[in-house]
């Protein structure tokens, strides 16, 4: 299957996964910051906007990962593929490594993660890994030398051992 044709299929299967968020609840994760009302916390991206990066990083998936990739051609490691679609759809660049993202933004509750929020993953409170949730438990990464980006469910057994919090850029 090439790669426009996953892009296509990755895309039609975010607006079934959205379409039926409505119907569910947020992820229920350990280490997310305070609550705080997604209403109230600012974002420098509009919904369109944050709409946007979430179709766009879906679109995305199955291109190769590369340790210090930033662009489709090169392949991305997980903070060059956040650095480029923050940058590519709404001119925010946010920091280069994913130790430096964890003062990027404003931290959102797990209720009230939205889609095109960040998502951080850490070990022993060190950030180790990022993705960009997409809705419905969900969040695009690229996830490890050998690999490709893909769409994981935050729930599942290795990502739900993680301290995760997520930051609204």
């Amino acid at each position: 299957m090439n790669r426009r044709l996953r892009s296509r299929l990755a895309i039609l299967a975010l607006l079934t996964l959205l379409a039926l968020a409505g119907c569910t609840t947020a992820p229920s994760m350990r280490g997310g910051p305070a609550s705080i009302d997604a209403a109230i916390t600012p974002s420098r991206l509009s919904p369109e906007q944050a709409m946007d990066i979430t179709m766009y990083a879906v679109g995305l998936v199955g291109t190769p990962y590369r340790y210090g990739g930033n662009t489709p051609d090169s392949g991305f490691d997980c903070s060059g593929l956040i650095g480029y679609v923050y940058q590519s759809r709404a001119g925010l660049a946010p920091p280069r490594t994913v130790s430096r993202m964890h003062a990027w933004g404003l931290p959102v509750s797990t209720e009230n993660v939205r889609s095109g929020d960040l998502v951080l993953f850490a070990q022993q409170n060190e950030v180790t890994h990022a993705g960009i949730y997409v809705g419905s438990g969900r969040f695009v990464h690229a996830p490890s030398t050998g690999g490709e980006v893909r769409l994981d469910q935050l729930n599942s057994k290795y990502w739900a051992s993680q301290q995760v919090a997520f930051r609204r850029p």
